[in-house]
């Protein structure tokens, strides 16, 4: 049950992944965040933005931080709230150790509901060669899914027990990082 997918390869004959473009044609009221600066170790909640059923188009620059982090079908005090976070080790940390960068998509803490089955996170290596990060984010109720860079596509079912849980934040640790720009699109049911 998830979006229809389009996979092509790169002229370095890498494997790419993007939603079909139809899927636009589901796009209801737009609201758009631009540059902002995401200061370390505190959370941005993104207050004008909320939904169950939507997409999230984010670029970030994570410059020197640790990792970057989306939350999204968040309740107001984070009880319930489902991450997206990038680990910003794409880089030569020192002269013996060099470790790839990461994206991990979290629902550990997606449900407060007793009876819920949590699933480890989703994870998978992602090297950015310097580009920024650029996340879609489509959320559909219980459905979870992120296409990153055009190169990953992680996806998780999560089941929010409270009604609240359509909030959405930012965080950026151990250093600064920039929101270069946040468009989000309630989505039409198909």
């Amino acid at each position: 049950m998830s979006i229809s997918q389009r996979l092509t390869l790169s002229t370095d004959k890498r494997l790419l992944i993007s939603p079909v473009e139809a899927i636009n044609s589901l796009r209801g009221k737009h609201q758009r965040i631009g540059n902002t600066v995401m200061p370390a170790n505190d959370e941005i909640v993104l207050g004008a933005i909320k939904g169950s059923c939507m997409e999230l188009a984010v670029e970030i620059d994570p410059c020197e931080s640790r990792w970057v982090q989306l939350n999204v079908l968040r309740s107001p005090c984070a009880e319930e709230q489902t991450s997206i976070t990038f680990y910003n080790y794409d880089r030569v940390l020192s002269n013996w150790y060099h470790a790839r960068g990461a994206i991990c998509l979290d629902g550990s803490r997606s449900s407060i509901l007793p009876d819920v089955w949590l699933r480890p996170p989703e994870m998978a290596i992602m090297e950015r060669g310097g580009e920024t990060l650029r996340l879609r984010v489509f959320l559909d109720r219980s459905v979870v899914e992120v296409f990153v860079n055009g190169k990953q596509y992680l996806a998780m079912r999560v089941y929010p027990g409270r009604k609240d849980s359509v909030g959405v934040s930012l965080r950026s640790q151990g250093g600064d990082a920039v929101l270069k720009q946040l468009d989000a699109w309630q989505m039409k049911a198909i």
